[in-house]
């Protein structure tokens, strides 16, 4: 990996708190994700299942974390099963996890090889009455591929059918919520790789470049900085492009007098950043241009402050809205009638601003965290409003990651970045 190794003592507090919320008598498995296949012999770049990484650091495939707090033997309590790595290996794929190194990285002691899995299982089921699966129930989540977790549950089920299944996805949605500080370092860094990457592009930036140029520009400069690359499919839209949320094509050239809407960030060892910016190609926003972009920077500045322990994350919204559409109000895009009249499930804001403002980052661009429950400090939020204008031919959003303090103002991780319209413009102009 191109990171610099993490503190094995964050893993192992992670695994104390999972393990203070598991059942008397109780087994928690957690699997590595699959290598992908794609054709051939062509596979996808592996990606490290970011509930495993959380608990035990190990960023590899083929990977097993067993967890029993109540194991009769204390090297039986938390256990690793890594592909057992050879010369052969080595030579071919690179260096592999030996066990030595795996406690190194995870802080566990009892390592075996991923062949001795089913027979220790086996012992470990005669002693427990409850096994703890890892289903994927995030509410944005769309799974159509089997995965390894999948095909272990499964395996599972016909193989003990009687004992009694948890879940743990309830707790990890949890605990993942409430970033450490080493997490919030991590995703600092993050934030700084994209900081370096948005500097780059702004004088780089000059009408007929073409979007995939500016996507090349940004990858160089996180890659060269340790990151992985991108830490989602970056978005580069300028005109109306920005009009479409997901554009992801990044194929066209950028002309004069447009507006670029970047929505890219740097991932920094499994943790996301998340960057929305939009800049004029030219260098210089027209009088419309910079009069609904810093209505967009008000709403995201009023927006950020009430990001606090105890706030609801449903009536957070309501309220972003309520300021939207004082700001819309005054751009002349809805009238008084448009909200005396509005549908109260989709207001008259949302033709302007349809996707919501905020929601948790860390693991994962999108990560884990339960909506219906209160704000908590150390949770990380983006705060990312936008206003959408086909007609007029541009889309601006702006999008910043803050952290939620126990008191005192919000953290914004991406207070260096540069937002304001005077500062991008001087910069582009260089």
């Amino acid at each position: 990996m191109k990171y610099h190794q993490i503190d094995r003592d964050l893993f192992i507090k992670n695994r104390a708190k999972f393990k203070a919320q598991m059942k008397p008598k109780s087994v928690a498995i957690f699997n590595s994700n699959d290598i992908y296949p794609v054709s051939a012999d062509s596979t996808l770049p592996f990606a490290q299942h970011r509930d495993i990484f959380y608990l035990s650091g190990v960023d590899q495939e083929e990977s097993i974390l067993l967890l029993f707090p109540d194991a009769p033997y204390e090297h039986q309590r938390e256990m690793l099963f890594l592909k057992e790595t050879s010369e052969h290996i080595a030579i071919w794929e690179g260096e592999k996890l030996t066990k030595d190194r795996a406690f190194e990285v995870s802080g566990i002691r009892t390592v075996y090889w991923l062949q001795e899995f089913e027979k220790i299982l086996f012992e470990m089921m005669t002693h427990s009455d409850t096994i703890y699966i890892n289903t994927n129930e995030h509410y944005r989540a769309t799974v159509e591929t089997e995965t390894r977790e999948a095909r272990f549950v499964k395996w599972w089920k016909e193989k003990y059918p009687a004992h009694a299944v948890a879940k743990s996805n309830p707790i990890l949605q949890r605990l993942r919520s409430v970033k450490e500080s080493e997490e919030l370092d991590l995703i600092q860094k993050a934030c700084d790789i994209t900081e370096l990457g948005f500097r780059r592009i702004l004088p780089f930036v000059k009408p007929n470049v073409t979007e995939y140029e500016i996507e090349a520009e940004l990858i160089h400069e996180f890659i060269r900085n340790r990151s992985r690359g991108f830490a989602y499919t970056p978005i580069i839209a300028s005109g109306n492009n920005a009009n479409v949320l997901h554009y992801i094509e990044n194929n066209q050239q950028c002309q004069a007098g447009d507006l670029i809407l970047l929505d890219v960030a740097a991932e920094y060892a499994n943790y996301s950043s998340d960057m929305s910016r939009t800049i004029p190609v030219s260098g210089k926003f027209t009088g419309r241009q910079k009069e609904v972009y810093n209505a967009v920077l008000r709403v995201k500045n009023e927006a950020t402050k009430m990001l606090a322990p105890g706030t609801l994350w449903k009536q957070y919204h309501i309220e972003v809205g309520k300021i939207m559409t004082s700001e819309l109000l005054g751009l002349g895009l809805i009238d008084k009638a448009d909200v005396q009249n509005e549908n109260p499930d989709w207001p008259a804001y949302k033709k302007y601003f349809m996707h919501g403002t905020s929601h948790h980052m860390g693991l994962d661009t999108h990560d884990y965290g339960i909506l219906t429950e209160p704000m908590q400090a150390n949770m990380v939020f983006t705060v990312e409003p936008g206003i959408y204008i086909p007609a007029e031919g541009f889309g601006i959003r702006l999008e910043d990651n803050i952290i939620v303090k126990e008191s005192g103002e919000p953290f914004n991780m991406m207070r260096n970045i540069p937002i304001e319209v005077e500062e991008i413009e001087d910069l582009m102009n260089a």
